[in-house]
This record gives structure tokens, C-alpha cells and sequence, in this order.
């Protein structure tokens, strides 16, 4: 029986729910106090807890207001009517225009008492804005979906479409003179640069090099991790190209003797810019530039995108909420170290933390988050930094890389102080990580009741689902692989890769593969009584730490990469 609200001061939308049985009375009076808290609209706040079934409350508000329901699974979002609404305004209401019919458009929202969006939408648009109502999950998905796919369609354009010549390009604090003694006049050397980057970022590539050789200049992209060759411009070029890198990354044109960094934002649209981190080195024939694409999203992904097992990922939150402690994130270089602790600082990231890192250099801001680059030159060196952190009434601190004794020893001394420190190394698994410490000069008590966490990580590509084809591998070659009797005789699938119009050569994005090994007493003990990796390794087994190799594994039998792609990243 549905219950009712006769007793109350409930009126409108809130009193239908409760009339209709959706949620109770009590439930939702206790949801409005914590909506008002996390300052979220009422039924943005009831969907996201879970607390009231989405499509409930979008029939409900279309019977009480007298307004029209629409299921957004049935139709398709016309680019251009997004267009016509200010992005910001679509953002700040989360309502999304569904289409338009002269002077008239509908708009998707899932509280038809936003007389507020309404208004502002009317007036910025000078329409006449019909409500219809959307449930509140399918409707915050679209619109995330939609604003992305404004933001790059521009990138599906034809040369022609846009003008390569006039891309804004820049840094952060580049000056309106500055921009104006930018070296443009060599108009074919812009466009081809600019052009380069615009097809990196469009195919989704980490980095760029501009390299140039006695009797080649040759472009390089790396796409999911392999770098393949892009164009081989004129080398005559190469002088003119390497210029107009470095002004658009404001390094000094007329030294080429040493190494230099620099920085380019490229404003793509209103509401897009990509960041690019850039390094000069002088080379036999010219200097080589690498540019490294650096993409905000990737740091808000979410753990569940990242590849960890259910067990895994419980691990690292469980260490995660703990107030001190720290986490150890290992490696080679373009494993995703940086991704993995800046999602760690994501969940993190509230109000009720202060948070500092010291990076080199921060790669993605992180608004919320106090982010310090180092500058070994002026003094500002990890250690140093560590140091000014602790004075500062830190609850969590990132290090972007422990690199020697002093700074190894002060992250140490600010996790045994009731801090959360999270760092990375670079060692090829978890169980190498503690004798790693040890080697630099870290006593090992202090490596045994600090250190609660070591991720291990790599990143292998992902079969294209579109056309990843089954693969007939004998059980012989599988068992050497590495897989054992059960699974051989469970008949799983393996599956290779193929190749098609929407992937590259068979795979498409990438996907960690993790060891996550908690230092547990008899760990510490091992360490303390001075063992080696090895031993700390049988112990991980032991305790039922999976190891990369066996996490690569189970990656193929899921059939989320190949055997191939497993064998490359994960075997020494």
C-alpha cells in the first residue's frame, strides 16, 4: 500500500514520492539533509545512493507536473541542437536539449521544478524551452556523452575544415605580445606541426618525437604503448620544425646545447584544451623533441576502469581509507604509475583532507589538490619538499618518485607520523620493491612498519572487441604459458587479434595488469631478519598474491588482451 504524506509540509515532487510508495517519508527527509550537504539536486542525490529507482521517479514527476516522459535510450542526440545551448549552462543544470522545432526546444530534465535552468536557457537562447522529462542515470550519461563528442568532432573534420595555420596554441602564462613574435610566418611548417598534434590527440597517442637523422627527419606517434612512424617530412625541415616547437612551448630558440623543457596548451574549443609536456636534446643532426600528451580525463577515469581484480581493487581502497601508511605504486616508465596514484588521490580528494604532492614535473592539475613541482636547481628537491609538507598540517602526501635515501627516509618518517604518503619506485614487481629500499639505505624496521601497500603494474593493449577472432592454441603450449590443469580443461577461449577500421592493428586502449601485495607481519619480519626478494615472494604466494604474470593471464582468459600482448610485457 502506497504511503502517505497528509501529515507533513511535503508538497510537489517530494510528496508523490512518498504518496507512491517510491521511498519512504523518513528516507526522504534524511536524503534532502544529505543532498543539501553534498549539494546536489534532491533526485540526483536519491539516484546516485540508490535510495529510489530512477525510472519511478521519472514517470511519478511526469504524471505530478503534467509533463511528457521520454526514454533517452530511443533516441539519438543531434550535435548541432547541443550546440545551440551554452556548455556551460548544460553543465551547471545538467539538463540536455533534445532537439529543436522552429523556435522551439525540448530539453531533457529529470526535475521539472527547475524553473531556474528553464529561465536560463529561455533567456540565453531566446527560445521557448519545452520540459520533458528523462530518468536521471540515462540522463546524466548522455550528457557527458554529448559534451565529449562536441568537444572532438571537430577532430573527424577534413583538413580543410579548419584552420591549421590558427589553432590556439600556447602556455598557461604566455603574454598577448609574446603570442604576437610567435615565428608563424612559415605558414606550411604551422599547419604540418599543428597537424601532427592534432592527429595525435585525435588517434589517442601518449606521445610524439621529432627526430632528426643525417639524411632523415623522421615523426613518430606511440599509440597504445608501440611507437610507430607517421610521416618523414623533408630533413631540410627539420631545423624549421624543431623552431616552432620550441616557441610554442616558450624554450630558448637559440640554445641547442642542452637539454630543455617546456609546456604548449592547445585550445581545441571553449571547453577543451590538451596539454602537452615538452623536452628538447641535442642530437648529432639537430635536436630531437619529444612532446608528451597529457590527458586530464585519464586521472578521472575511475578505479574500476583501471584493470584491477575485485580482490585488488578492494585492497588498495581498504589501504586507501587508512589514515597513515604508505603505498608504493612500481614499475618501468609508461606503465601507468602516474594515472594509478593520481586516481588514488581522486577518491582522496575532499574537503576534509589537505593534500600535497611533489611531482616532476605535475603532469595533470588536480584542482583541490596542492601540487608543487620540483626544481633541483634552486634547491626545491623531493626531500625539500617532503620537509615544507610535514609543516604544513598534511593529511596525505604524494611523492612522484622516490630516488634516494633522504627523500625515502623523510616519506618514511611522515608515514609512521599518522600520514598517508603514496610514492612510486621503480622495481619489476612488489615482493623487489622492500630489498630496493633496503639497498638505498633504508633501515628495515623502518621498511617494516611503514610500508603497507606495493602495486606492481603494467599496461598491455586491448583487443579490439569489434574484431578479435578465436585463436587455436594446443594445450601444450598453453600449460608452458602457464596455465594449469583446470583451466585447460574448463575450455576457455583464447582470442588474438585481428585487425579493423576502428583499431590499431587489432587492439585499442590499454589495460593494467596489476600485483597488489600487502607487507604483512611476517613480511616485515623477512625483511627484518634480513631476507631476500625471493623470500618475500614464496611468502606472497603463500598469502595468495597474485603476481603479474598470473594477472596477465587472467586477462587472456577473459579475453580482454591476447597471449602475445601478456608475453610482451610481463616476461624479464
Amino acid at each position: 500500500m502506497a504511503a502517505t504524506a497528509s501529515q507533513t509540509n511535503l508538497a510537489g515532487l517530494p510528496r508523490r514520492l512518498v504518496q507512491d510508495g517510491i521511498i519512504s517519508e523518513e528516507k526522504l527527509h534524511e536524503a534532502a539533509i544529505a543532498a543539501k550537504k553534498d549539494r546536489l539536486p534532491l533526485i540526483a542525490y536519491l539516484v546516485k545512493a540508490d535510495l529510489a529507482n530512477p525510472r519511478a521517479v521519472a514517470v511519478a514527476a511526469s504524471h505530478e507536473f503534467g509533463v511528457p516522459l521520454l526514454d533517452l535510450d530511443a533516441i539519438e542526440i543531434d550535435l548541432e541542437v547541443i550546440r545551440a545551448v551554452d556548455q556551460k549552462l548544460i553543465n551547471k543544470h545538467r539538463v540536455l536539449p533534445l532537439a529543436m522545432r522552429g523556435k522551439r526546444l525540448f530539453l531533457g530534465i529529470s526535475d521539472p521544478t527547475n524553473l531556474q535552468a528553464i529561465d536560463d536557457i529561455k533567456f540565453a537562447t531566446s527560445l521557448r524551452v519545452d520540459p520533458v522529462v528523462v530518468e536521471q542515470d540515462k540522463l546524466e550519461d548522455r550528457i557527458n556523452n554529448a559534451l565529449e563528442a562536441v568537444d572532438t568532432s571537430m577532430l573527424g573534420l577534413d583538413d580543410d575544415d579548419f584552420d591549421l595555420e590558427n589553432l590556439d596554441v600556447g602556455t598557461d602564462d604566455a603574454k598577448p605580445e609574446e603570442e604576437q613574435r610567435d615565428d608563424i610566418e612559415d605558414a606550411p611548417v604551422v599547419r604540418f606541426v599543428n597537424k601532427i598534434l592534432l592527429d595525435a590527440i585525435k588517434r589517442g597517442a601518449s606521445d610524439v618525437h621529432f627526430e632528426p637523422y643525417e639524411k632523415v627527419f623522421r615523426v613518430r606517434t606511440r599509440l597504445d604503448g608501440v611507437l610507430s612512424e607517421v610521416a618523414t617530412p623533408p630533413v631540410i625541415l627539420a631545423t624549421k620544425v624543431c623552431a616552432r616547437l620550441k616557441v610554442m612551448s616558450r624554450m630558448d630558440i637559440a640554445e641547442r646545447r642542452v637539454p630543455q623543457d617546456g609546456r604548449i596548451k592547445m585550445r581545441l574549443s571553449k571547453n577543451r584544451a590538451i596539454d602537452f609536456r615538452v623536452n628538447s636534446c641535442p642530437t648529432l643532426f639537430g635536436e630531437k623533441i619529444v612532446l608528451r600528451i597529457l590527458d586530464p580525463s585519464s586521472a578521472k577515469m575511475g578505479i574500476e576502469a583501471l584493470g584491477y581484480e575485485d580482490a585488488q581493487r578492494k585492497m588498495f581502497e581498504k589501504h586507501l581509507a587508512k589514515p597513515y601508511g604508505m603505498i608504493l605504486v612500481t614499475g618501468p616508465t609508461g606503465s601507468g604509475k602516474t594515472v594509478s596514484l593520481y586516481t588514488g588521490l581522486n577518491i582522496l580528494n575532499t574537503e576534509y583532507r589537505n593534500i600535497s604532492t611533489a611531482e616532476d614535473p605535475a603532469e595533470i592539475n588536480l584542482p583541490g589538490i596542492n601540487q608543487v613541482n620540483v626544481n633541483p636547481k634552486v634547491g626545491l628537491t623531493f626531500a625539500a619538499a617532503l620537509k615544507a609538507f610535514l609543516r604544513q598540517d598534511p593529511d596525505v602526501i604524494m611523492v612522484g618518485e622516490i630516488r634516494d635515501l633522504e627523500t625515502a627516509e623523510i616519506a618514511i618518517k611522515a608515514a609512521q607520523t599518522g600520514h598517508l604518503v603514496l610514492s612510486t619506485l621503480h622495481t619489476n614487481d612488489a615482493p623487489k620493491t622492500l630489498t630496493r629500499m633496503v639497498d638505498m639505505g633504508v633501515k628495515p624496521y623502518a621498511i617494516a612498519t611503514s610500508v603497507s601497500l606495493i602495486i606492481a603494474q603494467r599496461l598491455a593493449r586491448r583487443l579490439c572487441n569489434n574484431c578479435k577472432e578465436i585463436r587455436d592454441v594446443p594445450k601444450e603450449a598453453l600449460e608452458k604459458e602457464g596455465f594449469t590443469a583446470e583451466e585447460l580443461e574448463s575450455k576457455m577461449t583464447i582470442f588474438g587479434p585481428k585487425g579493423c577500421k576502428q583499431c590499431n592493428d587489432g587492439y585499442k586502449g590499454r589495460i593494467g595488469i596489476f600485483q597488489v601485495m600487502e607487507v604483512s607481519d611476517t613480511m616485515g619480519r623477512i625483511i627484518m631478519e634480513g631476507g631476500n626478494a625471493i623470500q618475500i615472494a614464496d611468502q606472497a604466494v603463500l598469502e595468495g598474491v597474485v603476481d603479474l604474470r598470473r594477472a596477465g593471464l587472467n586477462k587472456v582468459k577473459e579475453g580482454v588482451t591476447s597471449l602475445e600482448e601478456v608475453n610482451r610485457v610481463t616476461i624479464d
